[in-house]
């Protein structure tokens, strides 16, 4: 079974560099969400496998988003993207529950190998 991967970013941009990465490594079943408000509705609607979530964004904060998703599935798996400078954030979020962090920007191997890695556990 092909692996679902929700993408929430406000930036459409940022949404393009991670799907073209990911689509370059075999991966295409994508959700891309361009805010906080509309990701949990999207994520019940989906269930991915996956979770790239930005941690800063309008309307609700990535750590906000990944409180409602782990309360929705307490087993889902989010990796948090952020920029540099956000290392107190990176570590709180951790601690709430994501599975990874990835810092912004990112080589896109680095990136695909730790979908890679979370997807298989």
């Amino acid at each position: 079974m092909e692996s679902k991967i929700m993408i929430v970013d406000d930036a459409m941009f940022m949404r393009m560099v991670i799907k073209r990465a990911l689509k370059t490594a075999g991966y295409e079943n994508f959700t891309e969400v361009g805010d906080g408000r509309e990701a949990l509705e999207r994520y019940k609607e989906v269930r991915p496998d996956l979770v790239l979530l930005d941690i800063t964004m309008p309307e609700r904060s990535g750590l906000e988003v990944l409180d409602d998703i782990l309360t929705e599935n307490p087993g889902a798996r989010v990796i948090m993207c952020s920029a540099m400078g956000q290392e107190a954030v990176i570590a709180q979020a951790i601690r709430r529950g994501a599975k990874d962090f990835i810092v912004k920007p990112f080589k896109d191997e680095m990136l695909v190998q730790m979908v890679k890695t979370n997807l298989k556990a």
